[in-house]
């Protein structure tokens, strides 16, 4: 059998089983979704699901990564000094968000089984600091703290957007957060 064949297959299964995996987690928590389940909706053995991975907890963790190693692509190129640029950064995370609805909205649900909602702050807080606090002379407590706040306040916007049904466009939305942020309460109220 070639190479080629065998990675065709060895990504074919991974992508059954991630698929099936994501399924069970919209119905129910991580902590009651057996090996077993997985591989009856995904029609594998069990010995196929631990070729890949060693649990369910260790298919979790790369759909996770592979997600946040995505955002980080994204976000990583963007200066957010920029007022602008920061408004293009963010729409274009939410088109990001957007494009993977399904996947972002189960690990980003309220069962706190997940630790992706942890992992994106984690990333973003890193860019902010990077990118934005020197700009502003804080010391480092003050920028922990402001990090923090807008980050959180971020992704739960972010969340909420999504549990609606994204039914505002991604740039509405970017303006949004970002004025937010950057203007506060008193410059966006209903105009």
């Amino acid at each position: 059998m070639t190479s080629e064949k065998l990675d065709r297959r060895k990504r074919y299964t991974r992508m059954v089983l991630k698929k099936s995996f994501m399924q069970l987690l919209k119905e129910k928590a991580l902590s009651s979704i057996t090996v077993k389940e997985i591989c009856e909706i995904a029609d594998v053995n069990r010995s196929t699901f631990y070729a890949h991975y060693t649990d369910q907890y260790a298919l979790l963790k790369q759909i996770e990564d592979e997600l946040i190693e995505d955002m980080k692509s994204y976000l990583s190129t963007a200066n957010l000094q920029k007022e602008d640029e920061a408004v293009h950064m963010a729409q274009k995370l939410l088109e990001y968000f957007s494009t993977k609805q399904d996947e972002c909205q189960t690990l980003l649900n309220e069962t706190g089984d997940s630790s992706f909602e942890r992992k994106v702050m984690v990333v973003a807080q890193n860019i902010i600091m990077k990118n934005w606090m020197d700009v502003y002379d804080f010391d480092n407590d003050i920028s922990n703290y402001l990090s923090t706040f807008i980050v959180s306040g971020s992704v739960q916007v972010i969340k909420m957007w999504m549990a609606n049904g994204m039914t505002q466009p991604p740039k509405e939305m970017a303006i949004l957060i970002n004025d937010l942020v950057n203007k506060g309460l008193y410059h966006v109220r209903k105009g």
